[in-house]
């Protein structure tokens, strides 16, 4: 762990975030990744990388088909109540590994919390769960429910088994919402 703010380590790159909070005044599920991939930050939206398995995850469980570009994407999102950000604010980082990440300055989650009646906090991964909860639970006051990551980093989960886990968390928020 890099304790010196100021230095970079070899091979790390000091990022801000870049992308919008996708939320509006009737969200109440906030799932929360760590920090943009590499190849979200090139797309200028979430989980951009193609193998990442959130937007098919999403489908199953959502029932619907979502198109290509971000807006769609973000437009059934809203509509079932579900707001999308990230723990992280900057950090340094290698690549996109969420192992490597440090110096973290976490997102102030208050902007989503004050704007909209959020009921759950979901995380998208341990790695994001961890973070969260170092340094974003004392400020909201709140647990948030751990998922597992939905990154192609982990094979160990088909689609089938995010299917089952995330569903039984997201599936009785949205009933209870309706």
């Amino acid at each position: 762990m890099n304790e010196n703010k100021d230095l970079l380590l070899p091979g790390y790159t000091r990022v801000s975030h870049s992308l919008e909070p996708v939320y509006d005044r009737n969200s109440r599920i906030l799932i929360l990744g760590s920090f943009p991939s590499v190849k979200s930050r090139e797309q200028n939206f979430y989980y951009g990388h193609p193998q990442n398995r959130f937007w098919k995850l999403m489908g199953r469980l959502l029932k619907e088909t979502f198109p290509p570009e971000y807006q769609g994407k973000k437009s059934i999102l809203l509509r079932h109540g579900i707001a999308l950000w990230d723990v992280i604010h900057s950090c340094d980082i290698k690549g996109s590994s969420d192992q490597s990440i440090c110096n973290v300055t976490p997102m102030d989650l208050e902007r989503i919390l004050q704007a909209a009646d959020i009921r759950e906090i979901i995380t998208n991964g341990s790695t994001a769960h961890r973070l969260y909860v170092k340094y974003c639970r004392q400020h909201t006051g709140r647990d948030a429910v751990k998922c597992p990551s939905t990154s192609p980093a982990n094979a160990a989960f088909t689609l089938d088994r995010l299917e089952k886990d995330w569903g039984d968390v997201l599936l009785p928020l949205l009933e209870a919402g309706r």
